[in-house]
């Protein structure tokens, strides 16, 4: 699963938009929700089938609506192209409209898109707050995150060395150059350190401790990627949250000083979850209860 969060202005109020990209061995989907800001209120959720054998079942528009307003939803994929991320990577456009200004626009089709919902792009775009995704694997996870505001995305990779004679080591990779590497992994399994990255500072907390700690090959690790210095009050939050985070996610739903989390402050989680557990049934229900609370 993949899962971001936006933060998009439909008529003349804000609201928390989340994208769930799913697939599994059997099924294919989007999942796209709208809730008002600083409320429980949820305003539209809308599931799309990716895998739909149906051309026609592939393009499709659904309206509801937002405080009195017209919101319309517009997809197309019937010429996707998708890779082995849950993401699709090309030929496709999600699009969501609210008095002729489109307010989000996922996929690379731009002028399909405009020419088909004909609306004029927002003034005020959505924004991406953060980012939540699953990786399976051993010794070695990939993603890609984006580490420098406003442009593409850089590829991180974390490998790590549980067994030998040594003791427990880590490393985090950025674009193919090593920029932490974790030595006594037994004694260091939560912590965090700032690298710089295209000039950026960004800040990386990890827990590992269940992936170290729990039988062989079945504790999850969580990962946290923050762009910014590092500031005690976010320091101490994100330290203090970051092994339940993987459980609940409520708490940046809210306008809380403590739990909300500003336009600046993009996040990227990574769950790491082990390759050779990942389809046995207690497993998938406690990765399907981290995301129904989103």
């Amino acid at each position: 699963m993949i899962t971001c969060f936006y933060q998009a202005k439909l008529g003349e109020i804000f609201c928390n938009v989340s994208v769930t990209w799913c697939k599994s061995l059997t099924s294919y989907s989007l999942t796209i929700k709208v809730d008002k800001k600083a409320s429980k209120e949820n305003h539209y959720t809308c599931k799309i089938d990716l895998k739909n054998n149906q051309f026609w079942g592939k393009k499709g528009l659904k309206s509801f609506a937002a405080d009195g307003e017209r919101v319309d939803l517009f997809w197309d994929f019937r010429l996707v192209k998708f890779s082995s991320s849950p993401e699709p990577c090309s030929d496709y456009y999600v699009a969501l409209v609210c008095k002729e200004e489109m307010v989000l626009l996922l996929g690379d089709l731009e002028d399909v898109a405009c020419k088909r919902t004909r609306a004029r792009p927002s003034l005020e775009g959505a924004t991406l707050l953060h980012k939540k995704e699953n990786v399976c694997g051993k010794n070695l996870f990939c993603t890609n995150a984006m580490l420098n505001a406003g442009k593409k995305e850089n590829e991180i990779v974390i490998e790590n060395s549980l067994l030998g004679p040594g003791d427990p080591e880590m490393w985090i990779s950025v674009e193919g150059a090593v920029a932490i590497r974790v030595m006594n992994l037994n004694w260091r399994f939560r912590g965090n350190e700032t690298l710089m990255a295209n000039n950026v500072p960004i800040q990386i907390f990890w827990d590992v401790h269940d992936w170290l700690f729990t039988s062989p090959g079945s504790g999850h690790g969580l990962f946290i990627f923050k762009l910014g210095s590092p500031d005690s009050t976010n320091t101490d939050f994100y330290a203090r949250n970051c092994s339940e985070v993987r459980y609940n996610d409520s708490k940046y739903d809210n306008d809380s000083p403590q739990g909300s989390l500003s336009t600046n402050e993009y996040c990227h989680y990574l769950i790491m979850v082990p390759s050779s557990r990942i389809y046995i049934p207690k497993v998938l229900e406690k990765i399907q209860n981290i995301f129904r609370c989103l």
